[in-house]
C-alpha cells in the first residue's frame, strides 16, 4: 500500500470535494437530520454500558458475551447486546474497481459510492466520532487513518475522486479481475479494536471474499453496502452491441433485440443475485442495497430502519 496522496492535490472531477460535501449537506444531510430529529441512538450497537437487549447465541458470537443467568433459566445460550457508545470509529472499505463504472443513467456505481461515503463520513465525524478508509482499485491503493472533523471528510472525498475509474474507448487492458478478499483481509490486519465497518462494493469478484468477510464480522460490526444498476439485471434493447468485461477486458458481440438472449441474461442475473444474497447472509453481515437510480436520502432512511429492526445484532 502506498500512503494517501497529498490532500492539496487538485481533484480529477469537475466538482471539488468541498462543493460535493456542501451539495450533499443540502440534499441529504439536512433532510436526514429533520426526519431523524430526536433520535439519540446511534445506528450501530456494540461496545457500551447501555444494555440494548438479549438474543440467542449464534455461531459467530464471542462466548465472553453470554449472559449465564438467562442461559441457565432458559436452558438456551443467550448473549447481551449494548447500544454503541457515542465515541465510535467507522471504517469504509471502498471497492473502486473497473466494474464500478457501470452506469445505465447519469450516475454510475462509483459516483453513488462517492456520495454514500461522503454522507456517512460526515454523519459520523460531526458528532466527534472518527472515520477511516481503505480504498481498493487494482490493489489496496490508499489507507486513510481514522480521524474526526470535516477536514477528514474532505480528504476522503479527495482521495476517492483521485481514484475515479476512467473508461477508455480502446480495449481495456487484461486483468485478473477484482480480488475483494485483498481489501477485506487488509482491514482485518489493520483494525485492532472493534469498530463499525461498511464494505461498499458491487461484490463482482470471483475470489474467496466470503470467507474473509465472515472472519471480519466475527470481530467487528460489518454491513455490506451493495451497489446495483439496472444493467446488472436487464439488457437494454439497442440492437447489436459490442460489450466488454470491465474487469478482464473480454469482449463479445450481442444482439440485444433477441428475446431469447435477453431472457438468458436476466435468468443468469437472477441466479447470481440469489447466490450473492445467500453468501452475504451466511457471512453473518447485514446488507443494504443502493441503486444508481434511487434517491440516496430514501436509501439512507431505509438503512436506519434496517439497523433498528434487525434482530441479529452482534454484541460489543
Amino acid at each position: 500500500m502506498r500512503p494517501p496522496a497529498d490532500p492539496a492535490t487538485p481533484a480529477t472531477q469537475p466538482e471539488s470535494a468541498d462543493a460535493l460535501l456542501r451539495r450533499l449537506d443540502w440534499i441529504v444531510l439536512r433532510p436526514l437530520d429533520g426526519l431523524l430529529q430526536g433520535n439519540s441512538r446511534a445506528w450501530w450497537r456494540g461496545a457500551g454500558v447501555d444494555l440494548a437487549g438479549l438474543r440467542e447465541f449464534q455461531s459467530h458470537d464471542d462466548v465472553r458475551h453470554i449472559d449465564w443467568n438467562v442461559t441457565a433459566r432458559l436452558n438456551t445460550p443467550y448473549v447481551r447486546q449494548y447500544h454503541q457508545d457515542r465515541d465510535l470509529t467507522l471504517w469504509l472499505l471502498m471497492d473502486l474497481s473497473a466494474s464500478m463504472h457501470c452506469a445505465s443513467g447519469p450516475r454510475s456505481k462509483w459516483q453513488l459510492a462517492l456520495e454514500f461515503a461522503g454522507v456517512m463520513a460526515r454523519v459520523c465525524t460531526r458528532h466527534g466520532n472518527r472515520v477511516g478508509a481503505l480504498l481498493y482499485r487494482d490493489e489496496v491503493d490508499t489507507y486513510l487513518p481514522a480521524r474526526s472533523g470535516r477536514v477528514q471528510v474532505l480528504q476522503l472525498l479527495q482521495h476517492l475522486q483521485n481514484l475515479a475509474p476512467k473508461p477508455s474507448p480502446r480495449l481495456p487492458r487484461p486483468a485478473a479481475g477484482t480480488r475483494l478478499s485483498e481489501l477485506i483481509t487488509a482491514a482485518q490486519r489493520l483494525l485492532k479494536r472493534r469498530c463499525c465497518v461498511l464494505v461498499v462494493s458491487d461484490f463482482i469478484s470471483d475470489d474467496a471474499w466470503p470467507a474473509a468477510l465472515a472472519r471480519l464480522s466475527q470481530r467487528h460490526d460489518v454491513t455490506a453496502i451493495r451497489l446495483t444498476d439496472p444493467l446488472d439485471i436487464e439488457l437494454p434493447e439497442q440492437g447489436w452491441l459490442t460489450v466488454s468485461d470491465a474487469e478482464t477486458g473480454e469482449q463479445m458481440a450481442l444482439d440485444t433485440l433477441d428475446p431469447a438472449l435477453r431472457a438468458r441474461y436476466t435468468l443468469a442475473a437472477h441466479a447470481f443475485e440469489e447466490q450473492l444474497q445467500q453468501t452475504l447472509s451466511s457471512s453473518g453481515v447485514d446488507t443494504l442495497e443502493l441503486s444508481t437510480h434511487a434517491p440516496l436520502l430514501a436509501e439512507l432512511l431505509r438503512f436506519t430502519d434496517l439497523r433498528r429492526r434487525t434482530p441479529h445484532w452482534r454484541p460489543g
